[in-house]
């Protein structure tokens, strides 16, 4: 493998399907080489297993038509951002050398979440130094991270929204692999309860997203830095 063009890095198994799912299948419809690496196993969470996960995960990847999907095997409810593990996903990122790097939002009611997107940013930086952490790999450095901010209740504007229209129904069939976590609930990661099964909450938050673009279905996402335009009469999404 030459180099993934995009890879999202998720602190369990099931929150890429949730956050940036879509994004993922219309980046494979696109042609580009996709991957997520899981950094735990989900051994902590209440419902299911680690084993049962890790099938659900894999049947999820087919779905999404992933080339790659990894777990790091960090400690559920345990992620550190320390030397180690560092380290440890330093190594992961040379190997898989991805152009674009999805990490979760900055903030989150999850600590694994929170401390992920620490970890994440950290190691991306770090990936780029040859003297850090040396390998068999050489050192390269993700020329973008992205944050996937949905869900999130903070008043964050998206930098920008992916409609995800034509891709929304095979989402949702990603997400319905992990029956063990979803199905019959009503709340999961960052999706807080308002009373509705969790499978029509991600549709309204999908729709919501896609409202902000013109669309029907979008994912949110935040940059740290500005977005370039080089035409303005080019842009999308009308004002009126």
């Amino acid at each position: 493998m030459t180099g993934l063009s995009l890879l999202a890095i998720a602190a369990h198994r099931d929150d890429a399907e949730l956050t940036c799912g879509g994004t993922l299948i219309r980046a494979v419809d696109a042609g580009h080489a996709v991957g997520v690496l899981d950094l735990t196993q989900g051994e902590m969470g209440t419902r299911g297993s680690a084993a049962v996960r890790a099938a659900e995960a894999e049947a999820a990847a087919r779905v999404m038509g992933l080339a790659v999907r990894e777990n790091l095997g960090l400690p559920d409810a345990g992620i550190r951002n320390d030397d180690d593990t560092r380290a440890r996903l330093v190594h992961v990122l040379r190997r898989l050398r991805p152009r674009v790097v999805i990490a979760p939002a900055p903030t989150g009611r999850h600590p694994d979440h929170r401390r992920a997107t620490e970890l994440i940013r950290d190691a991306c930086f770090l990936a780029g130094l040859a003297k850090y952490a040396p390998s068999d790999a050489e050192a390269v450095r993700p020329f973008k991270l992205l944050h996937a901010i949905s869900y999130r209740e903070d008043p964050v504007k998206p930098t920008f929204v992916v409609e995800i229209t034509d891709q929304f129904e095979r989402k949702m069939a990603a997400i319905r692999c992990y029956g063990s976590q979803f199905d019959g609930a009503t709340q999961a990661g960052e999706v807080y309860p308002n009373g509705e099964p969790l499978y029509d909450m991600v549709t309204h938050h999908a729709a919501r997203y896609g409202s902000l673009i013109r669309a029907r279905y979008g994912e949110a996402f935040l940059t740290e830095e500005t977005m370039r335009v080089d035409d303005v009469t080019t842009l999308d999404v009308s004002t009126f």
